[in-house]
Parts: C-alpha cells; structure tokens; sequence
C-alpha cells in the first residue's frame, strides 16, 4: 500500500480579532536548550467531513485566547515571547484512501507519518512559527490533525490543554472552559549564564545503527498482573507508569547484553551505568499553586542510575521500588532547585554559584546510557473532540533516532491497556526485547 498526500493549500492562521503586543518573559524552564525543540504527533480521526475548515476557523477564534502561540521566539538577549499575532502555520492536505485501508495508522512505516506532518514556511525573514497544523482529508470522511508544538510554550499538558481548547472553539464554544494563563513569572527566570549553550554528548547508536521504531502493546491483564505482583510482594500499590517503566528498563538492558561476549555487542551501551530519565509534572508543588489554566512548562527531571550489569539482573518489583523512591524525593528536589534558583537571581546577576549542578543538564558522564521514558496517555490528548468524537489513535513521531526513549500512549480505539510506542534498541536487539518485555511476567 502506497499513502499520496496531496497538499491543497497552506499558510498562515491569524488570530480572528486584535490581541495584544508586546514581549513576554519565559521562565527558566521554557528557555532551557534542550526544550528548544518542536514535538510531532499525529492525531487519528475516524470521522470529520471538511474537518479542515472547521479546525481552521476555531484556531483562528481560540488563537485570540492562546494569542502568545501566535508569536515568535526572539532573543533579547534572553529568549522571550514576541507577541506579534503572526499566527499559526496551516495545511490541508487530502488522500485517495481511506483510514482503514492504511489501519489508522497502526503500523510502523515512517514514510507515511512524515507526509502527514506539515513542512515549515520557507520565509525570507526566518520565520518559525510556534506551532504548525496539517489536517488530511481521506475519502473515508476521517482526517489526521498532524502537530508539530514548540516545546518552549507548553508541556505535554499545555498543548494537551490548547487541543481541548481548540476541539471547544470547533464545537461552537466561545470561550475556553478552562481559560488559559500565562503565569510565567512563578517560576524562577532564566539567567543568561543559565542560556549558554552546552555541548550534546554524541550521539548513542547501537552496533546495527540508529534505534529501531517498535509498537509494542501492553494488554490491560498483563499490566494488572504486574501491580498485583507488587502489591502482593510489598503491600503497597505501584502505578501503571512504574510497573512498564520498570519492565522497559529491565528488559532493554537484558536486551542490549544478549550477545555482549559477540563480536557486535554494542561498544556504546556497554559503560559503566545506565540511566531511566523521566519529567515529572511539578504545578501542584508550587507555592502559591498555578492557576488550573497554566499551560507552560511546569516539569522537573527524576532520573535513577544503575550499574548495566546490576540492573540486567534485577527483578520488577525492586526496580519499580527505586523508581518510586525517586519520586518520593522530587518535592523536595523541586523546592530546593526554586530556592536556589531565586537565590541565584537575588544575589548573583552573574549566575556565578560554585558546586551548582543544573538538574536539567545533561549529564557530563559519557559512560552512561540514558533512556528517557515519557507518558502521553494521561495528558488529556484522548479527549480532543473536534465535533465528530475523540480520536481513535494518537502516534508520538520521533524527533531523534539515536536517543532511547519511549513513550507510553494508548492504542487504537477499541483496543484498551498501553501502547509502548519505542525507540530504544536498534535492530539486532529489537526481537530479543519484544520477547523479553511480552514474556509472562
């Protein structure tokens, strides 16, 4: 099956009244490096005739609301908010298939998923807009919405949040039920010491190349087989995330050292640690809490560290138990990292702080392997309903194939429990880790 997008018009989305100008302050968190990136995600529709005239007239009604995604990113010389009203990039597209033809997208062909993504304005000036929209038609009456958000304006519940906005403003609704807030100012603000860039560790590639894309379903009966197995061991619950997370993290490192006396064990994944980096959402331990309608960037990292060959051997419920132990410190961490932070800014314009260790930064030990894991079913995507139902698929696209990662979304509806969407071991691992992960736990 060959998928041919065609592209019947693009361009920009403005703002459908005046908005307000004028710069806004990010906080240190918007302005970090490694968040100046666009995040691509693909939305599955089984229903939507014309779904792009509708989706383009509500953005340009709740863009009047969420008027700073309408702006651009500028450097002054910290990085800053313009906001300029210059709107939000739109393509329609259309296809001569339907969706059940191609299984709603339920399979791993990269090809498809990138035509279904919009390309960015090619402007004189060098303009990058914030977020960018592409809605396919396909002759079933279903469309996919594909999304590339900047992650300098909103977390994985922000732009969550900004889609039911959106999805609100298709179904006739004038004003946003939750109203969106800027807030940024309760967060420390970036210091321009705290902006110089670092540099990237190298690239991780295991001895076959790049990390190998992978769905892996997780039924709702085996993740319950795994909670009641740590409840039964301990007498205390664990979550669905730090049950998978768990098994992800064990079976990859059995994985990657299957074969590690051959010839192509894996010289880069072979040091002396291993690493499970997750973010987690940190609004309800800001004081005074964020408004509800916060939509920024409000996460901290959790990472848990292990010798390679100490976690190969480990067993589901003392890894689920560091992961939890990791999380019970995250209070504290963040609050600790807040006051530090607003110590930093107080006294030292400078930035200058002996023995400070930026929480956010990447690891200077090149020795260590770091997956990072991220949970996208829970965000509030499922819900988006444009007028004809939430969608029936919801598919994270990678925006680097040589950093392990994986990402935990939902199946295609009807089916239930978790879909581990992965790019964590490359091809000579990928069907020992798809054995070891499915195994009867």
């Amino acid at each position: 099956m060959v998928l041919l997008v065609s592209k019947l018009g693009e361009g920009m989305v403005v703002p459908c009244e005046e908005t307000p100008s004028g710069n806004l302050s990010l906080s240190l968190i918007d302005a970090l490096p490694a968040l100046r990136a666009k995040v691509r995600s693909l939305h599955v529709f089984r229903h939507g005739p014309n779904a792009a005239t509708t989706i383009r007239s509500a953005l340009s009604k709740a863009l009047v609301h969420y008027y700073p995604l309408a702006g651009r990113l500028v450097e002054s010389p910290l990085l800053q908010l313009a906001c300029t009203g210059e709107g939000v990039w739109f393509v329609e597209a259309s296809s001569q298939c339907n969706l059940e033809a191609i299984d709603y997208l339920d399979n791993e062909i990269l090809e498809w998923r990138l035509q279904l993504l919009p390309q960015p304005p090619h402007e004189k000036d060098g303009f990058d807009p914030l977020v960018l929209v592409q809605v396919t038609q396909f002759t079933c009456g279903g469309f996919v919405m594909g999304l590339e958000f900047s992650h300098c304006l909103c977390d994985g519940m922000g732009a969550a949040q900004f889609l039911n906005a959106l999805g609100e403003s298709a179904r006739g609704l004038q004003f946003p039920t939750i109203p969106p807030a800027w807030c940024r100012e309760a967060l420390p603000a970036p210091l321009l010491a705290d902006m110089t860039a670092q540099p990237s560790p190298p690239p991780i590639e295991g001895p076959e190349g790049p990390m190998e894309l992978a769905n892996i379903d997780i039924s709702p009966e085996f993740i319950a087989i795994l909670k009641r197995q740590f409840l039964e061991l301990t007498g205390k619950p664990c979550s669905t995330f730090e049950a998978l997370a768990a098994r992800v993290w064990i079976c990859r490192a059995q994985a990657i050292t299957h074969n590690n006396s051959s010839a192509t064990a894996n010289k880069n994944l072979n040091g002396e640690n291993t690493t499970l980096l997750f973010f987690s959402n940190t609004r309800r331990l800001v004081d005074p809490p964020l408004p509800t309608g916060f939509y920024g960037n409000c996460i901290f990292p959790v990472t848990i560290s292990l010798p390679l060959e100490r976690l190969k051997c480990a067993n589901q419920v003392e890894t689920v138990k560091l992961i939890q132990e990791a999380k019970a410190k995250l209070p504290n961490q963040f609050t600790e990292w807040m006051a530090r932070t607003t110590r930093r800014h107080d006294h030292d314009h400078d930035g200058n702080d002996d023995g400070y260790v930026d929480p956010f930064a990447p690891s200077p030990d090149l020795s260590s392997d770091m997956l990072f894991a991220a949970e996208w079913g829970r965000l509030g995507f499922g819900d988006v309903d444009y007028g004809w139902g939430p969608p029936v698929h919801l598919v994270p696209v990678n925006y680097s194939s040589t950093m392990p990662l994986f990402v935990m979304a939902f199946p295609p509806s009807p089916r239930k429990g978790v879909r581990l969407v992965t790019w964590c071991v490359d091809r000579s691992h990928l069907s020992t880790f798809r054995q070891l992960l499915m195994d009867q736990p």
